[in-house]
Formats: structure tokens, C-alpha cells, sequence
């Protein structure tokens, strides 16, 4: 199957996939402060979120609890890390201004300011409740000139 007949069939084909240490509270709090919405989720008998689907607009991340799996063994979270990440998602969003107030009022840490960028867009750069990196802001490279 080719990229061009995977896309067709699908909405986005690159799915961003995260741990958090309490994926529960992580669920609650993205859709609270990002926007992102439950798709999918599903609980083992402990209570814990095994896997969730989270989407924004046309995109997707999945996110599961930490634990003693064999992706886990792979993983470190920005805590157990000095707080740094290694990578980060961005999303676009149509007003950046109004995400970024409403991701302060959820508890996000600004990181970098909201700002205009020479290459188009205005974007900004948090830090959610575990530590993981995020970016937002309107460019759109998909139609950047």
C-alpha cells in the first residue's frame, strides 16, 4: 500500500502515542485544556487507562498509563528526565491567543510565549501537568505558501 492510498482511507496517518503516569487524569485534563476529545478508551481491571484515543480536529494521539510492559521499558517521562522531552507534538489551531488562555486556566505552564513567527503563524509553548512539551499555533504547513 502506497502513502497517496493510505491517506485516502484514512484521516491522519501519523498517530502520536505518549505515556502519562496517571493516563485517567491525563484523559480529563488534554480534553480540558488542549480540546481534545475521547474517541476511545479503555481501563484494565485496576482502573487504570490502558489505552486512550484522543482527537483533535482531523489528528489523533493515543496515550496509555506508565507501567512494566515492554514499550514502557523504552520511554522515559519528563520527570524522571530533568523535565526535557526529546520530541514534541504541535497542532494547529485556529486562534491561538484563545487556546493558550485556555490552556493557562487548566494549569499549563507557558514555556514559550506566544509570539509571531517569521515563517507565518503564531504559536505558543506549554508544559502539561506531567511535564510533556506541547506546541500550538496557527501555521499550517499543509498550506504554508
Amino acid at each position: 500500500m502506497t502513502t497517496t492510498t493510505l491517506a485516502k482511507k484514512t484521516l491522519a496517518n501519523i498517530v502520536p502515542a505518549m505515556r502519562y503516569n496517571d493516563a485517567k487524569r491525563a484523559t480529563k485534563w488534554l480534553c480540558d485544556a488542549f480540546g481534545f476529545e475521547v474517541k476511545a478508551l479503555y481501563e484494565g481491571k485496576d482502573g487504570k487507562v490502558e489505552h486512550a484515543q484522543l482527537t483533535f480536529g482531523n489528528g489523533m494521539i493515543m496515550i496509555g498509563s506508565t507501567g512494566k510492559n515492554e514499550f514502557d521499558k523504552l520511554i522515559k517521562q519528563p520527570g524522571e528526565i530533568g523535565g526535557c522531552e526529546t520530541q514534541s507534538c504541535y497542532l494547529i489551531v485556529d486562534d491561538a491567543d484563545a487556546h493558550m488562555k485556555r490552556a493557562v486556566a487548566a494549569g499549563a505552564e507557558i514555556l514559550i510565549d506566544i509570539k509571531d513567527e517569521p515563517y507565518g503563524g503564531r504559536d505558543y509553548t506549554c508544559r502539561d501537568f506531567e511535564g510533556h512539551i506541547w506546541n500550538f499555533g496557527t501555521y499550517d504547513p499543509w498550506n504554508a505558501k
